[in-house]
């Protein structure tokens, strides 16, 4: 009785081309090379399509080159609803449904509608709103990336721990702001005349960027102002030591997986 997969030989080759995790060999397959290299030009295309002085005249041009791009990415996310029921997971109709619903294949969807979209709008917001959803291309590199892996594995094995400092954030924000409502309200109710106004201070200071537009002046509140900007410094520096130290474990458990697949190719040689 023959596999289903030997009775598929060219979605199955196209999956293993397609899927970076399917890709028997080190790096990426040559179609997905080709693939994120396009990604990378449609982005600047796009970035630089936003300049005016770059785009008047030569509208007929960039929108050539978007439909070029629509296409090809189009191609390509047919290919993978294709392809996805090599995966067990996304066999059948309601497979496929599923896949469309995974977070890879929203972003593949979102990068070829677009150009679509823009015939739709006539204000000039929406048509800069739908032609700037191309950005989201770049996006789409994470899937190639083990990078990106380490990334959303060391977010999660730290999800706890970033959510307290996120937790003591909110409290050190709420205080900060509160006691400079009370302090400075009266002499400044134009910046710390409640306590949301009072926010946009606490989080310029906070997060240690200080723009300078809005300040205390009396003495009490330049001595909490003080307090406040020191307490950023270890703010800032919590949520960073603790990404820190996930993405370190997350990058050694990567190396130790690559070690043992080596050695298990190693031995069957």
């Amino acid at each position: 009785m023959t596999s289903p997969h030997a009775e598929r030989p060219l979605r199955r080759r196209l999956y293993c081309l397609l899927e970076p995790s399917a890709w028997p060999k080190k790096g990426l397959s040559p179609l997905n090379k080709v693939i994120s290299v396009l990604i990378m030009v449609a982005t600047v295309v796009a970035v630089v399509e936003s300049e005016p002085v770059v785009i008047e005249g030569r509208e007929k041009l960039f929108l050539g080159i978007e439909a070029v791009f629509t296409l090809l990415f189009l191609v390509e996310y047919v290919g993978r609803l294709w392809v996805a029921g090599e995966n067990s997971a996304y066999r059948g109709l309601f497979g496929r449904l599923k896949y469309m619903t995974t977070p890879s294949a929203v972003i593949d969807l979102l990068a070829i509608t677009p150009l679509f979209l823009t015939f739709l709008g006539s204000e000039a917001f929406l048509l800069r709103l739908f032609r700037l959803l191309r950005i989201l291309r770049v996006a789409r590199l994470g899937r190639f990336s083990q990078a990106f892996d380490a990334i959303m594995t060391a977010l999660r094995s730290r999800r706890y721990e970033l959510m307290m400092s996120v937790g003591i954030a909110g409290i050190l924000l709420l205080i900060s702001s509160t006691v400079l409502y009370l302090v400075e309200g009266e002499h400044q109710p134009v910046a710390f005349g409640s306590i949301p106004r009072a926010m946009w201070w606490s989080i310029a200071t906070l997060t240690t960027v200080g723009y300078g537009d809005v300040y205390p002046q009396t003495t009490p509140g330049q001595i909490f102002a003080g307090l406040t900007a020191l307490t950023g410094i270890g703010l800032i520096a919590m949520p960073t030591g603790i990404l820190a130290a996930a993405f370190s474990d997350a990058i050694q458990a990567q190396r130790r997986a690559q070690d043992d697949e080596s050695e298990k190719h190693t031995g069957k040689s």
